[in-house]
């Protein structure tokens, strides 16, 4: 089969996605969920992983029970990317094109959290074989609803957009405090055990930027959905909100 080529010589698939300033809409979108997001990112418990107070019994709890929201990750996207059929509207193949790309990177993710658990004293077999609490479970039934009849754009803000954009800037802090941990019996930090930290808190950042964009593509001329994705997203955040709240009765 031969590739889509573009008539500047790229294969339609590798164009890199430009992004643009937000304006009108995008401007007021982005700045109403940034305090929610802020509310993640700067959460209590999340600096407390990073200033080092947090239990080692602490910190294995959080790793146990997010690992389904980083273990399903891909399988979000990958009921986005089912919807992603319609080319001839704006923004869907670059979406479809975007969200594939991803997709395998997610997947390699749950490899990296699976060494970061290890590190820290929770085996592999416990991890899959564990159900989270439902506070901390909410938020993916949240996602996996959503991504399932949710339009591509609501999927994307959800998922890529909200939940990648407060884990991208929560990891920034935990990755520099990391090494607070390293003393600790029972704890190995190296480079395998902070590879996932590493990956969102530097080259990931991107991702929630990117995933902005294409809802702008996606929805720029339709209120209604530029509305449903704004929701979306602030009920992501404030599902990953609610989990860390509960993870905070173990400070």
């Amino acid at each position: 089969m031969s590739s889509m080529t573009s008539h500047d010589g790229q294969t339609a698939y590798s164009r890199v996605l430009q992004l643009t300033p937000h304006t009108g809409w995008a401007a007021d979108f982005w700045e109403a969920l940034t305090p929610a997001k802020d509310a993640v990112a700067e959460h209590p418990f999340f600096q407390a992983m990073a200033d080092g107070s947090l239990s080692r019994e602490g910190f294995q709890f959080a790793l146990l029970n997010f690992y389904p929201l980083v273990a399903h990750f891909p399988s979000y996207m990958s009921l986005n990317l089912a919807k992603a059929i319609h080319f001839h509207e704006p923004g869907v193949v670059d979406a479809r094109n975007w969200l594939i790309r991803n997709i395998k990177t997610e997947e390699r993710h749950l490899f990296w959290y699976r060494d970061w658990a290890e590190g820290f004293g929770v085996p592999v077999a416990v991890l899959d074989a564990h159900t989270p609490p439902p506070a901390m479970n909410a938020v993916n039934h949240f996602l996996w609803n959503v991504n399932t009849y949710g339009s591509l754009a609501v999927g994307l803000a959800a998922t890529n957009l909200a939940i990648e954009w407060a884990t991208g800037d929560w990891t920034i802090k935990v990755f520099s405090g990391i090494s607070k941990y390293a003393d600790q019996v029972g704890v190995k930090v190296n480079t395998r055990t902070v590879a996932w930290l590493r990956a969102h808190a530097q080259y990931d950042d991107a991702h929630p930027h990117e995933a902005m964009e294409l809802i702008k593509k996606l929805c720029d001329h339709d209120p209604i959905q530029q509305e449903k994705a704004r929701d979306a997203a602030a009920q992501g955040l404030a599902y990953y909100e609610l989990a860390l709240d509960h993870c905070m009765k173990l400070l």
